[in-house]
C-alpha cells in the first residue's frame, strides 16, 4: 500500500495513521451481486461528446509548472472513447476519473443514506496503475490506495464513509504503461442491506416542443439499465403543436416497449403538467394485476438532453435515504456543456428570493475540473431543486399533496419548503443532471413571466415566510416595480400590480385562473410598446438626439443608502418633467440588452433596447402620464399588502391543503382538455 498522499494539486503529503483507517481491507473476491447494488457506472459521453467530455474525464489540476499529474481533456481523441462505460488510456497516459460524473460524492451518500462503505469495482485491460483518491470537504486530495494492474483485471476497493461528515468525494486515476491499456467497466457499488429497488415515473410536461421531447424518448428507451427501474414515461402534452404528430415518434413509442403515456389537456403551465404527473403516480395505473403504483415521480422539463445515468443514481439514492426524501438533479447549459448554472439553491427567508448559494452559480468544468475546485468538495444543502429534474417519493406526494397551481414560478421551490416543514429533506445530487437551454440569453423578468415571477413569489413568502410581514419581501417588491416604471418598461410594471392585486384576491380562485391568466397577461402587449419586439431594425427611427450626453459612460448605479432618494427624485422628475420634443418622434439611444440597467434607461426619454435573445429589439418612451397612474397604484397596493399581510397569511396557510390536493387538481384536469 501506497504511504503517499497528494494535496488538491496533487502535490505529495505525509501520510496520516487517520488516513490508512480511511481503508477498509480490499476483499479477496468480488462480493455477490444480493450483496452489493450498483449505485453509480463510470459512463462517458453519448456520441462520443468532446464538448461535455470535461464533466466526465478531469482535466490537468491548476497549478503552475507541468500538468502530468492530471489528464487533459483537451488531448482525448474521439476514438479513444470506446463505449458509453470504456475509455481507452493511451501509452503513458495518465486519465482521471476524479470528474463531476463519475467521481463519487461520498459526503452526500454519509449524511443522507444508510450507507456507510462504498465499494469502488474497476475492470480493466493492459498494464499500469490503478490509484484510488478521496477528498475532504477543503478539497484536501488524499491518495487511499494503488494497485498494479496487467492483463484483464478486476480490482475491488471497499472504502469507508465514515469520516465525510462536511464533505469529500472518491475517485480513481488510471496511468498506463507503455503499451497502453483500458478501463472496461468501473462502478461504485454500496451494501444493499435488504433495500428493495423502488420504481419510478418518468414525468416530462410539454408545450410546443415535440422535437425535444422525442429525442427524450428515444434517449429513455435506448438508455443501458433504465428498464430495471422504470415503469413508465407519461408526456403531459398541453400545446397545439404535438408529440405525437413528429415523424420520428412512432419509432421512438416502439422502441419504449408499452411504457410510453402520451396525456393530452389544456395548457396549465409547468404547475399544472407537473401536478399531472404527480397525479398519475399517487392514482396508479390499471393493470390485468390491478392497480399498480410506481415509488417516485421523477420530473423533467421537456427542452433537455438527458444523461440517463442520473435516472439510475438518483433512484438508488433514493432507495438508501434515511427518510423519503426529494433527490433533485442539476442543470448544465445545452449550448455551453461544461458550464453547470447552480450547483447548490437556496431561498433567502427574509428576502424570500430563490437563488444559488453565493459562490456556486456559473461553475464552468471547461476552465477547471472538479479536483481544482475546493468549495465542491464541502457538501452543500440545498433548500430546493429546480424541477428541471427532480425525483420526488409517492409518499411525500401523498402526505403534502401535489403542487401550487401557479402555472410557473416558485411551484419547485414552494414544494420543496412545504415538504421540509413536513420532515422531507431536498437533495441536490452530484452526478445527476441535464442538459437545459439556458436562462442567461432570456430576461423574463420584463416579459408576460413578470405577473407570475411577482405574484407566486407573494403567495410562497404569504405561505412560508418566517419572518413578520414577510421581511423585506414587500420592500423589495415595490422597489422592482418602481426600477420597471423608471426604465419605462411599463408593460412588466403593471404586470406586477396586476399579479399584486390577484394575491389580494386571495387564493379561492387559483385553478379557475390556470389556464386563462397567462394569455390574458399576453394580450396586454399590444397596449405597450415597451413589450412589442421589432426585429428588424430597419423599422425602427434612427438614433437622433438635440444635444447628446457629456460623457459616454453610463450613470453609476445609486449605492444602497442613495437608493430611496435617488428613486423619489428620479419618480418626480419622469412624473413632472415633459418628454423632450425629439425623443417622441427619435430614441436617443441604442441600448444593447446587457447595458439595459434601470439607473441607465432612466435617464432616458426614448431608446432602443435590444431584447436577451437577440432577436429583435423595443422602443422604450417615456410617458409621465403612465408614471404617474403606475406609481400611485403600486403605493396604494403595496401598503395595502402590509396592512392585510397577517390575514392573507392565514388565509393562504389554511387553504393550502385543499388546494394542492389531489381531488381539486383532478376537477381542474376534468375542467381543461387538449388544446385545440
Amino acid at each position: 500500500m501506497s504511504q503517499e498522499n497528494v494535496d488538491q494539486a496533487g502535490r505529495p503529503q505525509p501520510a496520516t495513521a487517520e488516513s490508512q483507517e480511511y481503508l477498509t481491507k480490499i476483499s479477496s473476491q468480488p462480493r455477490t451481486a444480493a450483496d452489493l447494488r450498483e449505485v453509480a457506472r463510470v459512463v462517458f459521453p453519448a456520441d462520443k461528446d468532446l464538448d461535455a467530455l470535461p464533466l466526465y474525464i478531469d482535466g490537468p489540476i491548476n497549478v503552475e509548472g507541468p500538468s502530468s499529474a492530471g489528464s487533459d481533456t483537451a488531448n482525448q481523441h474521439p476514438d479513444d472513447i470506446i463505449s458509453r462505460r470504456s475509455v481507452r488510456i493511451r501509452p503513458g497516459r495518465r486519465v482521471s476519473f476524479g470528474s463531476y460524473f463519475n467521481a463519487f460524492p461520498a459526503s452526500y451518500w454519509r449524511r443522507w443514506t444508510v450507507a456507510e462503505s462504498v465499494v469502488l469495482r474497476v475492470r480493466t485491460s493492459g498494464a499500469g496503475s490503478l490509484i484510488v483518491y478521496r477528498s475532504n470537504a477543503r478539497g484536501v486530495s488524499q491518495r487511499v490506495e494503488d494497485r498494479r494492474v496487467e492483463g484483464s483485471t478486476t480490482c475491488e476497493f471497499e472504502l469507508t464513509l465514515a469520516p465525510f461528515g462536511d464533505g469529500g468525494w472518491y475517485w480513481f486515476d488510471l496511468i498506463s504503461d507503455e503499451e497502453g491499456m483500458t478501463l472496461d467497466a468501473a462502478s461504485w457499488l454500496v451494501p444493499s442491506q435488504d433495500r428493495p429497488v423502488g420504481r419510478v415515473t418518468l414525468g416530462v410536461t410539454t408545450f410546443n416542443r415535440p422535437d425535444y421531447c422525442v429525442n427524450t424518448i428515444r434517449t429513455i428507451a435506448e438508455a443501458d439499465g433504465l428498464d430495471e427501474v422504470l415503469d413508465e414515461l407519461i408526456i403531459v402534452d398541453q400545446g397545439n403543436k404535438l408529440v405525437q404528430d413528429e415523424p420520428d415518434f412512432a419509432a421512438a413509442e416502439k422502441a419504449m416497449r408499452g411504457k410510453l403515456r402520451v396525456i393530452r389537456q389544456g395548457n396549465m403551465g409547468g404547475s399544472g403538467g407537473f401536478a399531472r404527473n404527480m397525479y398519475e403516480v399517487v392514482e396508479g395505473r390499471q393493470t390485468p394485476e390491478g392497480v399498480e403504483k410506481s415509488d417516485y415521480v421523477l420530473i423533467l422539463d421537456d427542452d433537455i438532453l438527458l444523461e440517463s445515468e442520473g435516472v439510475l443514481r438518483a433512484t438508488a439514492f433514493a432507495d438508501m435515504c434515511h427518510t423519503p426524501s426529494i433527490v433533485g438533479g442539476h442543470m448544465f447549459d445545452m449550448f455551453n456543456k461544461p458550464l453547470l448554472n447552480a450547483y447548490a439553491e437556496v431561498v433567502n427567508p427574509y428576502r424570500f428570493l430563490w437563488g444559488p448559494v453565493d459562490g456556486l452559480g456559473a461553475v464552468d468544468f471547461a476552465e477547471r475540473g472538479l479536483r481544482s475546485r475546493p468549495r465542491l468538495h464541502r457538501r452543500w444543502d440545498a433548500d430546493y431543486n429546480g424541477w428541471w429534474m427532480c425525483l420526488i417519493p409517492r409518499t411525500i406526494l401523498e402526505d403534502i399533496g401535489l403542487s401550487l397551481p401557479v402555472f410557473i414560478k416558485w411551484d419547485d421551490s414552494e414544494y420543496s419548503l412545504r415538504a421540509k416543514a413536513a420532515g422531507y429533506p431536498t437533495i441536490s445530487l452530484p452526478g445527476a443532471a441535464v442538459w437545459h437551454v439556458s436562462w442567461a440569453d432570456k430576461d423574463d423578468a420584463v416579459d408576460w413571466q413578470a405577473y407570475f415571477h411577482e405574484r407566486n413569489r407573494l403567495i410562497a413568502a404569504l405561505l412560508h415566510s418566517p419572518f413578520a410581514k414577510g421581511g423585506r419581501m414587500l420592500r423589495e417588491s415595490l422597489t422592482t416595480d418602481t426600477k420597471h416604471v423608471v426604465s419605462m418598461q411599463y408593460y412588466p410594471a403593471k404586470s406586477v400590480l396586476l399579479a399584486i392585486q390577484d394575491v389580494l384576491d386571495g387564493p379561492e380562485r387559483l385553478h379557475e385562473m390556470l389556464p386563462t391568466r397567462m394569455p390574458e397577461i399576453r394580450a396586454m402587449k399590444d397596449e405597450y410598446s415597451d413589450a412589442r419586439v421589432v426585429k428588424d431594425p430597419a423599422e425602427l427611427p434612427p438614433v437622433r438626439r438635440a444635444k447628446p450626453p457629456k460623457t459616454m459612460e453610463a450613470p453609476k448605479s445609486p449605492t444602497k443608502a442613495q437608493l430611496i432618494p435617488w428613486a423619489v427624485r428620479t419618480v418626480l422628475k419622469q412624473t413632472l418633467r415633459p418628454v423632450r420634443s425629439m425623443a417622441k418622434e427619435y430614441p436617443e439611444a441604442s441600448v444593447a440588452h446587457m447595458d439595459g440597467h434601470w439607473s441607465y434607461l432612466a435617464t432616458l426619454d426614448s431608446a432602443i433596447v435590444s431584447n436577451a435573445e437577440g432577436t429583435g429589439a423595443s422602443w422604450y418612451r417615456r410617458d409621465p402620464a403612465q408614471v404617474r397612474e403606475l406609481m400611485a397604484e403600486s403605493v396604494k397596493l403595496h401598503a395595502e399588502l402590509l396592512s392585510r399581510w397577517d390575514a392573507l397569511s392565514e388565509q393562504y396557510r389554511a387553504a393550502l391543503p385543499e388546494i394542492t390536493s389531489v381531488d381539486a387538481w383532478a376537477r381542474t384536469f376534468a375542467e381543461n382538455g387538449p388544446a385545440q
